[in-house]
């Protein structure tokens, strides 16, 4: 029989919130990314130029040169960074010094943060590609965003080596597409004008994030008020299968995205 959903507090908050906001993250920049890659097919301009902006005159004329996303990814780390060291209790070390001993403490925490700085780095060189430098640098861009799923992917890997039963299968099913989203952020640092890979790019980012989000709520907030049993195989065989649908709703998300702009630039705009 299954068990009443028990936990502290402080584990409960933390490791919701842990998934829910990092996952809404990188959902909406997958957003972001797919409205882009389909515009510039549409429109026929570059996937890795960003369309140009017509100048205008006035005193709000150079805000609106601006590219905002590099300073979204800036905010959304600074929070990100906030939420983790809210939910952290007791003194935040690296290393405990506790009889001779060396532990290394809040090993997931500081994980979350080394991910959480990797996003601030690449909105840093975001900001400085799209509007400081005289001429935009997309490989400097792609690069850091590489750079960033290089470091998440082992910290997922690390993540799992203390879970098992319905919590490790979930944590594989993200540490999958990680590993897609990577190729996919790696082939386009040498192939930035193909679309396919913005595609996927795009894709796996939402893939990624909506599913941080569903693990949020498979051991955090399940539905049903009960914990799922790691014993039990047919929680492991769900849980994929779920991943599948999750999958496939995504690719359709994609394809009314695409149908959207098909139809605004085509036939109304």
């Amino acid at each position: 029989m299954s068990l009443p959903l028990a936990r502290s507090p402080f584990a409960s908050r933390g490791g919701f919130e842990g998934h829910l906001y990092p996952g809404l993250s990188f959902f909406f920049y997958g957003l972001y990314h797919a409205q882009l890659v389909f515009r510039a097919s549409l429109c026929s301009y570059p996937v890795q130029h960003l369309p140009c902006r017509p100048r205008s005159q006035g005193r709000w004329a150079r805000l609106q040169q601006i590219y905002y996303i590099g300073l979204v990814k800036i905010l959304s780390a600074c929070l990100l960074v906030a939420q983790e060291m809210h939910n952290i209790q007791g003194q935040f070390v690296l290393i405990s010094k506790i009889y001779h001993q060396r532990n290394f403490l809040y090993h997931k925490q500081w994980q979350h943060l080394t991910l959480y700085v990797s996003v601030f780095l690449s909105g840093c060189v975001d900001v400085v590609s799209q509007n400081l430098l005289p001429q935009r640098c997309t490989a400097l861009e792609h690069g850091a965003q590489a750079l960033g799923t290089f470091l998440f992917l082992p910290l997922m890997v690390s993540h799992m080596q203390d879970s098992e039963g319905v919590e490790l299968q979930c944590h594989i099913l993200l540490t999958q597409a990680v590993f897609l989203l990577t190729l996919a952020i790696t082939a386009e640092v040498w192939a930035p004008n193909m679309p396919q890979l913005g595609v996927m790019k795009a894709f796996f980012y939402m893939i990624t994030g909506s599913w941080l989000i569903q693990i949020g709520f498979i051991l955090h907030r399940p539905i049903s008020g009960y914990e799922w049993m790691d014993d039990d195989k047919n929680n492991i065989i769900f849980v994929t299968t779920f991943f599948c649908w999750h999958v496939t709703s995504i690719a359709i998300l994609m394809i009314w995205i695409y149908g959207f702009f098909f139809l605004w630039y085509r036939y109304i705009s």
